[in-house]
């Protein structure tokens, strides 16, 4: 099983509309249950993906110096991508993560256009929680 927020669907979703006709290719990194409030069902150290890298982070510096900064933190086993025009599914030129989120037009339509895949390109079960990440601030994460 693989769990994500909603919030995270919803604004992947929303990326995904907002760059149509484009594709979009972004990294997703998780949190353990047990940080999140609203995900008490959950035993603690369950992943629950919520956060992602906004695409365009590090593009010229990737240009120049091949340096991938839109990656997040080392351990973020999945990838988001949409499909403009296609279908839901994985793709040979898809960006490749042990999971990968797929959306497909209309987007936000639920099931039939967001969707988990595994790195071979199965459909994984997926379940959107209502829960919410800790708030970080960047004082915090300089420490």
């Amino acid at each position: 099983m693989v769990y994500a927020t909603r919030g995270l669907v919803d604004v992947l979703t929303d990326l995904a509309a907002d760059a149509d006709p484009d594709p979009v290719s972004t990294g997703v990194s998780a949190t353990p249950a047990g940080d999140l409030a609203g995900a008490d069902g959950l035993p603690p150290e369950t992943p629950v993906f919520t956060d992602f890298v906004l695409p365009d982070v590090g593009r010229s510096v990737n240009a120049v110096f091949g340096l991938e900064l839109s990656t997040p933190a080392p351990g973020a086993p999945a990838r988001f991508v949409s499909h403009p025009v296609g279908e839901l599914e994985v793709t040979k030129a898809d960006d490749l993560a042990q999971v990968v989120f797929v959306a497909v037009p209309p987007w936000g339509a639920g099931e039939a256009s967001f969707a988990a895949f595994g790195r071979g390109g199965e459909r994984l079960p997926l379940e959107v929680v209502d829960a919410e990440p800790p708030v970080e601030s960047f004082a915090a994460r300089e420490r």
